[in-house]
């Protein structure tokens, strides 16, 4: 049997899908005299949706409209919004007003209560919401991935075109760009006499390589988190090669070329992969409440286990630098550890190389390594005197041992991943305020998207 949750904050919630349905529309001016933003919530399935409310914003109404299904879904969305709300340190003030009938989508497009539809959930639905609500005149902020089917590609495509058009933005998540060592990879790449240039790589020896480990039992937010059992089919999560790697995909786009307008002609996808990780019953259980696999998981049932294709990799080429990406997900983390992330840029005088292993107790470290030319000690002056330029204060270097560099950074610039929503949500705003998105980040979406469509398309048809 199904376990149920408790809805818990009704206080906060206003049930529009009961009585007259709501209060009346407020016109575009009466929202921009009051904020210049409102959210409105749709079917927030992913425990990602509530991480963006996870703080205030100056600019954006405490009240958020949520129109989605009745289920437990919904109830552990709100829950999360109430943890934040009634936390000791720093609180936030959301006010949920919920509307839950069967036309939730068609009721959202028409009620018109905001101006932003944030998208974190269902995936196989993330399309149609997408084309819809841009359609309507909206401006979206939707969770990674966009799409995961490749047939679904030409329709982002379109939905940009439209947006464009109207005037309107519509941006993914991308929280890793936010992760220290990873702006610190990015900015001591473009530094000449550190990392000379980019080497270009071949097919079984790429210049860029980022492989992602992750973990279907973990904790969010201080609690275990909960899982919807749709999150382990793939048909509506989407397979790893098409989810998580859309991070690894924009990483590389957002290193390697900054702010680059990049196309998809611009990309060559020459080796696709893609195998399962195997749940027992028992574990999948203690992640979704389930004591059986639903009907619609059945087709990737084998022995009595779920077989979940939440594993890929692929080898690509864009613009002549060859890259490798691969994503993992296994039950859970080893004692004291987590997600991780392994990164290396090879250049032509150093690698610069991310490490997040047992050696590092399971935090990213970023290295110099493999370094070229001359004596590791020359080599460290100059680091030390590149870091002295940065805009980020108390990074020191370190010899590690086996000719390579720690670059030592202090705790107050690790800012967590659940803070991360915070950071892409206050970029989105920084957009809105201007009216556009700048022309590479809509093209590197775009091309993004096929990169990863094309993997996926590549990794079935062998």
């Amino acid at each position: 049997m199904r376990q149920q949750l408790t809805l818990w904050i009704p206080v906060l919630m206003l049930l529009a899908g009961c009585g007259s349905g709501g209060s009346e529309k407020k016109s575009d001016n009466q929202m921009k005299n009051e904020f210049q933003v409102r959210l409105i919530s749709v079917d927030p399935g992913h425990f990602h949706a509530a991480l963006v409310q996870k703080k205030m914003y100056p600019e954006v109404s405490p009240e958020v409209y949520v129109y989605a299904p009745e289920g437990p879904d919904l109830e552990q969305h709100l829950q999360r919004i109430e943890s934040y709300n009634s936390r000791t340190e720093s609180p936030t003030s959301w006010k949920e007003i919920v509307y839950t009938e069967d036309d939730f989508f068609e009721t959202m497009i028409n009620d018109r209560k905001g101006n932003v539809v944030v998208l974190s959930g269902n995936n196989r639905k993330k399309a149609d919401y997408i084309a819809r609500s841009v359609n309507a005149g909206l401006n979206v902020l939707a969770d990674k991935p966009m799409i995961i089917l490749p047939e679904d590609f030409s329709r982002l495509e379109e939905a940009f075109r439209t947006a464009s058009e109207k005037g309107l933005l519509l941006y993914d998540i991308m929280t890793e760009r936010y992760e220290i060592t990873t702006i610190l990879q990015k900015l001591l790449s473009q530094n000449s006499e550190i990392f000379g240039t980019l080497v270009n790589g071949t097919p079984d020896d790429p210049a860029v390589t980022k492989v992602s480990v992750h973990h279907f039992s973990k904790i969010v937010s201080g609690a275990p988190l909960i899982r919807p059992a749709w999150f382990f089919d793939v048909e509506q999560q989407g397979e790893g090669i098409v989810d998580v790697t859309t991070h690894l995909v924009d990483l590389i786009q957002w290193e390697c070329f900054p702010e680059q307008v990049l196309n998809p002609s611009d990309v060559s996808v020459t080796k696709a992969r893609r195998w399962p990780t195997i749940i027992s019953p028992d574990e999948f259980k203690a992640v979704t409440g389930y004591d059986n696999f639903p009907p619609f998981l059945e087709k990737d049932v084998k022995d009595g286990k779920l077989h979940v294709y939440a594993n890929g990799e692929m080898v690509y080429s864009i613009k002549n630098i060859w890259a490798k990406v691969s994503v993992e997900w296994k039950y859970q983390a080893p004692p004291g550890g987590g997600d991780t992330h392994y990164s290396v840029m090879r250049g032509t005088l150093c690698d610069l190389v991310i490490r997040q292993g047992a050696e590092e107790k399971y935090i990213p470290v970023l290295y110099a390594e493999n370094i070229k030319e001359g004596s590791v000690n020359d080599f460290t002056i100059k680091l030390k005197q590149a870091v002295e330029t940065l805009p980020y204060k108390g990074i020191t270097v370190e010899a590690a041992g086996e000719g390579r560099l720690k670059i030592n950074i202090p705790d107050n610039l690790r800012v967590g991943h659940e803070e991360h929503f915070g950071q892409v949500t206050e970029k989105f705003l920084e957009y809105l305020k201007t009216g556009k998105l700048p022309e590479w980040e809509v093209a590197g979406m775009i091309t993004k998207y096929y990169t990863t469509t094309s993997a996926l398309k590549l990794a079935k048809s062998q």
